[in-house]
Parts: structure tokens; C-alpha cells; sequence
């Protein structure tokens, strides 16, 4: 399909979606922030909650020489609670090694699934990435 060039307003947008449908689809789904699930009692208010953010990134084999894919990926980012706590720990020794126990919340993958990418490389041989996306972030407990 050979894409039209129009002199509209939505020209360059439609330009861009056809040499990158990538980026349109990382712009429709990061619009659409209500359907991730970061942290459900800090609400929409917070825009700088924990929740899943979206980026595209090439994926090229460092070795072989490959074609090169764009993929698009997920992180977690944001902020969980402010709140930490070190609490002291008892002990019925006289030997302390770790005398306080400390909790604090990051943000964190929830839920993800296992994908794969083949990269077609010289001599038609097809190599497998793989990597887990992202479906949902939750601050859960550091270790």
C-alpha cells in the first residue's frame, strides 16, 4: 500500500503512523492510563503513582548479523508509599547480627507474560529473543 500525502492539518501524524505504526500504538495505549492497575487506593489523582509505562526499543543480536526489530515493552515507575519503618528485632542472644527489620513498598511488576521476537539473520537463519511484558505494576514489599 503506497500512503497518500494530503496537505491537512493531520498529515505529519499520518506520516508518521505509516513509517512507525509503532509509535501510534505506544501513544493510544499510554492515553489510555485508567486501565492500569499501579495502586488502587491511591486513585487516578496521583499521575506520578506506581503504574506500568511504555517504551519501544530495537531489538538487534549482539553477535550475528541480524535484521533488527522494534518491539514494544513495559516498565514499572512511580511512587508507592512514603512510609518506611525500621522496627528493632529481640533476641535471646548476646550476639545482634541484625538488630532492626525495615519494610518499604516498590514498584514492581504484578503480572507479566513470557514473548518472543525472531530476528531473520544471514544465511536465513532465524534467531529467538525473548522477554517478558509487562501487564501490571503493584508496590509490593522491597527485598
Amino acid at each position: 500500500m503506497k500512503p497518500s500525502i494530503s496537505a491537512g492539518p493531520n498529515s505529519g501524524l499520518l506520516l508518521v503512523l505509516m513509517c512507525c505504526p509503532l509509535l501510534g500504538l505506544v501513544q493510544s495505549v499510554s492515553s489510555n492510563k485508567a486501565s492500569d492497575k499501579g495502586h488502587p487506593h491511591l486513585g487516578d489523582a496521583d499521575p506520578e503513582r506506581c503504574m506500568r509505562h511504555h517504551f519501544v526499543e530495537t531489538i538487534t543480536h549482539p553477535i550475528y548479523k541480524c535484521n533488527s526489530k522494534m518491539v514494544l515493552l513495559a516498565r514499572c515507575e512511580g511512587h508507592c508509599s512514603h512510609t518506611t519503618r525500621s522496627d528493632p528485632l529481640i533476641s535471646f542472644s548476646s550476639v545482634l547480627k541484625q538488630p532492626f527489620k525495615s519494610t518499604c513498598s516498590c514498584c514492581r511488576p504484578h503480572t507479566s507474560k513470557l514473548k518472543a521476537v525472531r530476528l531473520r539473520c544471514a544465511g536465513g537463519t532465524r534467531i529467538t529473543a525473548t522477554y517478558r511484558y509487562i501487564l501490571a505494576c503493584n508496590c509490593e514489599e522491597c527485598s
